[in-house]
């Protein structure tokens, strides 16, 4: 449970965290689009730009902090949110090794964006602006610290000093909408908790009583349809929790909207093929598989640069659990032969996935082949404990298992 809780702690900024010095649309900025489309390599050079011309504005550290740490997370496969699914493919992921100069331009840029905003608001104390990119830093903070990390209690004091600037700022401000996506989050996170764990505050002294789950989730509805800062980010996390509470139609539109304001980001369609999939539709979730690879052959923007491999393991992943073994087998050996350019954590599950299919099959000789590249590909991760375990003892799904 613990862990659970704090993957979705993260979700909150598994879309990007947008700051002004006055409220703005996050597409009026030309960097945050080439952000939100993946394109980081064009995001963080533009973000060094806005940082050289407003070097005293936390803001512009915080989104350079944010551009760094979210390619780091693209170019892992960190990013789908397949790591909120009942598997938690992201707790089989390998560790994600940040580059040294990276990590130390993050912590740099952090540093001083909080120094900045508590400067700020040791003379203005209520300058809600100040209070955000305060807040803002703390939670792409426990970002690094859960995602990069694995440091759950560093994440848990980050995320909670970022409640606690977000409750200032309603306290300053009721009309400030984006504020209720943190505590809103923090609403459905202690009321999806068992009641002892409630009672005892374990969120960060952050108490919250009966019909939290479905206020927080309202909160969090609110942003998505009238939040100026975060209403992107809102959409995200409002489609992974319904996803969490058995939801997936509902976020299917959210998902659409998304693909439609930023088509250049092809994980809006992934996200698809996982909702689709969850309920029970394989023909809609192969039909957006199908447009994605299309999109693929016909250049289009933001999708040429897709690994074939990728694509390849979303669709035979999709087959795999509604039990088409042999067309899963085959799509996964192509993935698997096929790994250029493909994320650390896309070859460890695809790697796993394939020894899973063989061991159905009744294949075990072959499969324990597939789980020692598990171990190969990522020897320190829980998808080579996984995979140790199956080679002594072959897999077998358990009834009522699915994607």
């Amino acid at each position: 449970m613990f862990l659970r809780i704090h993957l979705l702690l993260c979700l909150s900024w598994f879309a990007p965290v947008l700051l002004r010095a006055a409220p703005a649309a996050p597409v009026e900025n030309p960097c945050f689009v080439e952000f939100f489309n993946n394109e980081y390599d064009r995001a963080i050079p533009c973000f060094e730009r806005q940082l050289k011309a407003s070097p005293r504005d936390a803001n512009a550290y915080n989104h350079l902090a944010q551009a760094l740490l979210y390619q780091q997370l693209f170019l892992h496969g960190a990013l789908e949110t397949e790591l909120v699914s009942s598997t938690n493919p992201f707790l089989q992921m390998p560790k994600i090794q940040v580059p040294p100069d990276i990590e130390a331009r993050f912590r740099q840029l952090i540093q001083t964006s909080l120094a900045l905003s508590q400067t700020e608001l040791r003379q203005h104390p209520r300058n809600v602006q100040a209070l955000y990119s305060l807040g803002v830093a703390h939670g792409l903070r426990a970002n690094y610290e859960f995602l990069i990390d694995k440091d759950w209690i560093g994440a848990l004091r980050d995320a909670a000093a970022d409640r606690k600037a977000n409750e200032q700022i309603l306290e300053i401000d009721p009309q400030f909408i984006d504020a209720h996506l943190i505590i809103g989050l923090y609403k459905y996170v202690v009321g999806s908790l068992p009641f002892y764990l409630r009672a005892l505050g374990f969120l960060g002294g952050f108490h919250a009583g009966k019909g939290a789950k479905e206020e927080g989730i309202r909160e969090i509805q609110q942003v998505s349809e009238h939040g100026v800062l975060d209403r992107y980010e809102a959409d995200v996390l409002l489609a992974a929790i319904y996803r969490r509470e058995h939801r997936p139609q509902d976020a299917i539109p959210l998902l659409e909207k998304l693909a439609r304001q930023f088509p250049r980001n092809y994980l809006f369609r992934f996200e698809q093929v996982e909702m689709y999939s969850d309920m029970g539709n394989e023909k809609a979730a192969l039909d957006v598989i199908e447009r994605i690879e299309m999109l693929r052959r016909e250049h289009a923007p933001g999708y040429a640069e897709i690994p074939p491999a990728k694509i390849a393991y979303i669709k035979a992943n999709l087959l795999f659990w509604y039990g088409d073994l042999g067309r899963a087998l085959n799509i996964l050996k192509q993935a698997t032969s096929m790994t250029d350019g493909l994320d650390p954590g896309t070859l460890t599950m695809a790697w796993l996935r394939l020894g899973q299919v063989y061991d159905l099959q009744g294949d075990h000789q072959q499969a324990i082949l597939a789980y020692r590249n598990v171990l190969k590909t990522s020897p320190h991760s829980q998808a080579a404990v996984e995979a140790k375990n199956y080679i002594a003892n072959p897999y077998r799904r358990k009834r009522g298992a699915s994607g």
